[in-house]
């Protein structure tokens, strides 16, 4: 008998009894359909409630038996609710045992890794997952491998619970600053995750991570890695990074602490997983796996409302900048199709190109995304390419082009009632007009006004939105606009909004180019004293991140200390040595004079 004719035949023997006064609550009908309904075969049995149900519906009115049916099938209906409610987590474990056993062996791992993908409408829970281990290893019989695979995810739930408790306490250990200004030991959980568990293949990971070599390398070591290691420390990771960035977006939104760190958290783990990819080469299954684990982090990320669709430089929790880390998320973005996740994953490796004055490669970057963002349907992601490309053609003195794309963003996102985007088509509008104007010569009263007037639009847009990555980007468009009119006085203001936008935000480049801006005004105000603090900053940041800039305002520096001369340059540096160290620290003014020297080489 097919399910569909056995379900057919248990309906209609609950309804009989119903009517024979057998059964006599809606309890002994939820028991029933405990006992005749198989895991697995749910919507069979809703597809034949519905049927029952149509039929007797037709017929109400020309019996009144067929009225006592339907109010009988009617609380079969409710029995069923109840039962899908709460044999859901049953109905998940049961149909992922069935993915992973319909697999061919050497696929087991892939479809295990896919069920527990945490893209899904209900994340599975650890108890969960216990309950999958369980049912895995009852299937598994003399099946090694899939003995493997339930252990794995036992061993990780194990591992991670006892490291759970350290999932933040790193950062207490030892006040440091998170980003550049720290001492010679960089804050990070790596080390400390290490001492921490017993767990091997994990724990060499940590240790890796907290050294700062290659899991490339390490990876290629333990090509002999077993499945039950992998999915180990595919559990950990998983609920590392889950617990962090749950953390960080219940935080204060400021510099060291925020929600600009749950964005290089998942930057971070998507690259870790990356990189052991490329060193499990040898390895094609445990190569693809980390692949579908880096996927998944970024599918993830992607979906959030707080994507940073108009920034891309970051520290990390850890403290280190996310230059490689970023490089790395190509590799997972060649096998993706053109889907939503990869548009804007492609926005944010644009935006970091730009910063490190890969102008080329950011186009290519962005072109891509507005192509994919078009054909996927996501207009914000579109709006924020045309903004990107617009930006990219003032780097290049294309300024006509630039006026265009901005203009085009700007009625893309009033059109789409996308008003960060317009927000930030409005700064690129402003921006590039006055930098078109300049080039040819006709930056007159009523063109400055003009540009002057979108500018002000989109930083009073950015302030009612309470978006500081895009107020950081107006005010600095406006500030800088300032300086090109030849107002530094005005500048200065929206220089210092730009800024402090810019470090609640967590983008190191806008932060740079701020200081890089401040300075040049600071310097047309023969103010010696702040610029040399402001130059001094912008010029480490920059060249931290390998920004071009950074030759900007070591340049400036070299100009203020020629007007000086070495002796008064070096006792103003020294007088200000306590407004510098608070974001670069020692070793950053140290490195000064090298730049100064740097910047003289390459002229």
């Amino acid at each position: 008998m097919s399910d569909r004719d056995r379900y057919l035949a248990v309906i209609d023997k609950i309804v009989e009894t119903t009517l024979a006064g057998k059964i006599r609550s809606q309890e002994q009908i939820y028991q029933r359909l405990l006992r005749d309904i198989r895991p697995g075969t749910g919507e069979i049995f809703e597809r034949c409630l519905a049927e029952r149900m149509e039929e007797t519906e037709a017929s109400v009115g020309t019996t009144t038996k067929a009225s006592r049916i339907l109010r009988a099938l009617q609380t079969i209906e409710k029995q069923w609710q109840r039962w899908q409610k709460e044999n859901q987590e049953t109905a998940a474990i049961t149909s992922a045992v069935r993915s992973i056993l319909a697999s061919e062996p050497e696929d087991r791992l892939e479809a295990l890794l896919g069920a527990i993908d945490p893209n899904q409408d209900t994340p599975w829970t650890g108890e969960q997952l216990r309950q999958l281990a369980k049912s895995l290893h009852g299937e598994a019989e003399d099946d090694s491998p899939l003995r493997q695979l339930a252990a794995g995810l036992t061993e990780g739930l194990t591992t991670f619970a006892r490291l759970e408790g350290d999932l933040v306490s790193w950062m207490y250990e030892t006040r440091r600053n998170i980003g550049f200004g720290g001492t010679e030991e960089r804050p990070g959980p790596w080390s400390l995750w290490a001492r921490n568990t017993e767990a091997y293949f994990p724990g060499e990971v940590f240790q890796t991570l907290a050294r700062g070599e290659s899991l490339g390398e390490l990876a290629a070591r333990h090509s002999d890695l077993s499945g039950q290691q992998f999915v180990e420390l595919a559990i950990v990771l998983q609920g590392l990074q889950r617990g962090l960035v749950t953390w960080f977006d219940r935080q204060p939104y400021d510099v060291k602490m925020g929600k600009q760190l749950s964005v290089s958290t998942f930057l971070v783990f998507s690259s870790v997983w990356c990189q052991l990819s490329e060193g499990f080469s040898t390895r094609p299954v445990l190569a693809d796996a980390c692949f579908q684990m880096a996927l998944q982090i970024l599918r993830t990320f992607a979906q959030r409302e707080t994507f940073p669709l108009y920034g891309g430089v970051f520290a990390s929790f850890s403290g280190e900048y996310l230059e490689h880390t970023l490089e790395y998320l190509e590799l997972p973005l060649k096998r993706i199709e053109g889907t939503q996740e990869k548009a804007r994953i492609l926005t944010l490796l644009g935006y970091s190109e730009r910063a490190l004055g890969q102008l080329d490669r950011a186009r290519e970057f962005h072109e891509e995304a507005l192509e994919i963002a078009g054909d996927a349907g996501d207009i914000a992601c579109e709006i924020a390419s045309y903004n990107h490309l617009s930006r990219l053609d003032a780097a290049a003195k294309d300024y006509g082009t630039a006026v265009d794309r901005a203009q085009r963003a700007l009625i893309v996102a009033r059109q789409a009632g996308d008003r960060r985007g317009e927000a930030n088509a409005l700064a690129n509008w402003g921006y590039s007009r006055v930098l078109q104007a300049q080039q040819l010569e006709r930056l007159d009263e009523a063109t400055s006004e003009q540009a002057i007037a979108y500018l002000q639009q989109g930083l009073t847009l950015s302030e009612q939105l309470g978006d500081r990555q895009s107020l950081a980007l107006c005010a600095y468009s406006l500030g800088l606009a300032y300086v090109l009119l030849e107002q530094p006085s005005s500048a200065v203001g929206y220089l210092q909004t730009a800024l402090e936008a810019a470090q609640a935000s967590g983008d190191l480049y806008l932060q740079g180019l701020n200081f890089a801006t401040l300075a040049e005004a600071y310097y047309n105000l023969q103010d010696a004293g702040r610029a040399i603090v402001t130059a001094s900053v912008a010029a480490f940041l920059l060249d931290r991140i390998q920004a071009s800039e950074w030759r900007q305002a070591a340049g400036l520096l070299a100009i203020i200390q020629g007007q000086l001369g070495d002796e008064a340059f070096q006792s103003q540096l020294e007088r200000n040595r306590s407004q510098i160290l608070p974001f670069i620290g020692v070793d950053g003014y140290d490195e000064l004079s090298n730049l100064i020297d740097r910047h003289r080489n390459d002229a």
